[in-house]
């Protein structure tokens, strides 16, 4: 049984619909939103060889015709290359302003689609349908579409919306664990930035959501959408309180960029350590109790996520090389960097000005463990 969640920005509104098997039920979903063309399905390798074929099945069931685009697996395919091609092969087909460009994929796949459909004839229609944990959670809901630069994560991109995501919890069985373990990490994040009560939740039923599946995976995916949506209409273009999702991003980001993106290091990944790190952080300043920061530790590890970076398979270089790859992350303000810190579990908030002796103290010592 599926469940709507509403995501309020008032013209631009659109639903979240959280369910097992909605792909095979996507073409009934869709109808109402496609144009005369055919839809433009992007895709990835892997995702195409488990999926795709489902997909196009209810299309047609639905009486919608589709272009694919399936593109090579993995963060590489964020790139300038891969949005020319991708937008000259959507060009080919002759869309117009009308058309729908549907995601099929997880972060890397929806973040290529949005960016494309965003330029594509000054905008097409848009339409999510994760099929990773961590897409479902977080990429695929609010707008945010961005590709790689050689300068660091996600900083060529724009805010577009989708009309539609269809999160099919089913796919989640098709997972490595190592996936859905990335994917945890976001759903974690919530807890730790504005609901205390979830991740105590998530201290009992963790192992559950990665694993179990069920009811246990279709609440933590309920309820972390249900937050980010609450925040998303709250502060869509991330002038204020939508910034509190970046928890644990600055560090994460500087740790992808260092890693070049080549797969070692997967984005939940080095968000599970930039959580670890902030709560550090947070800790060091006084902000927090260092129990807490134990406890985000404890909570992490023990569902097998990397906790510190010797637990990541990369060289990232020194305390200097990390802090300089966060002098290139978004959210420097004149010259600044800002970070989400938290006063306690449950209790992030928004920080500048930070003591850079502090950051080095932190990171030396995770450096050093």
């Amino acid at each position: 049984m599926s469940q709507i969640l509403r995501v309020d920005l008032g013209e631009r509104s659109y639903d979240i619909v959280v369910g097992d098997g909605l792909i095979d039920r996507a073409g009934a979903h869709l109808a109402p939103l496609a144009g005369p063309r055919p839809l433009l399905v992007v895709t990835d390798e892997t995702v195409a060889s488990l999926h795709l074929g489902r997909l196009e099945a209810s299309l047609d069931a639905a009486g919608l015709a589709c272009h694919r685009f399936v593109l090579p697996d993995g963060e590489a395919s964020k790139s300038f290359a891969q949005l020319q091609a991708l937008l000259e092969g959507i060009l080919e087909t002759e869309p117009e302003r009308s058309s729908v460009v549907v995601a099929l994929g997880g972060g890397v796949v929806g973040d290529l689609a949005g960016v494309a459909a965003s330029l594509a004839l000054r905008g097409l229609g848009f339409v999510q349908i994760p099929t990773t944990l961590l897409a479902q959670v977080d990429s695929a809901v609010g707008g945010k579409t961005a590709i790689n630069s050689g300068y660091g994560k996600n900083l060529v991109g724009a805010f577009y919306q989708p009309k539609l995501v269809l999160s099919d919890t089913g796919t989640l069985d098709t997972l490595p664990r190592r996936e859905r373990l990335a994917g945890y990490a976001e759903v974690v994040k919530y807890g730790l930035l504005g609901d205390r009560v979830f991740f105590e939740w998530l201290e009992d039923k963790g192992n559950a959501v990665i694993d179990g599946g069920g009811e246990a995976r279709d609440h933590a995916v309920r309820k972390s959408c249900a937050a980010k949506a609450a925040i998303v209409a709250a502060d869509e273009t991330e002038q204020g309180v939508r910034a509190l999702l970046n928890l644990g991003h600055t560090f994460g980001h500087a740790i992808e960029a260092r890693a070049r993106y080549d797969g070692a290091v997967l984005h939940g990944e080095a968000v599970a350590v930039g959580l670890v790190l902030a709560f550090a952080l947070s800790a060091e300043l006084g902000l927090c109790a260092r129990e807490d920061a134990a406890r985000v530790r404890r909570h992490l590890r023990a569902v097998g996520l990397p906790v510190s970076v010797a637990d990541l398979s990369a060289e990232l270089g020194g305390t200097d090389d990390l802090i300089a790859a966060m002098g290139r992350d978004k959210k420097v303000r004149s010259g600044e960097l800002n970070f989400i810190l938290a006063r306690g579990i449950g209790d992030a908030f928004i920080a500048s000005g930070i003591d850079r002796s502090a950051l080095e103290c932190v990171l030396a010592h995770e450096l050093s463990a």
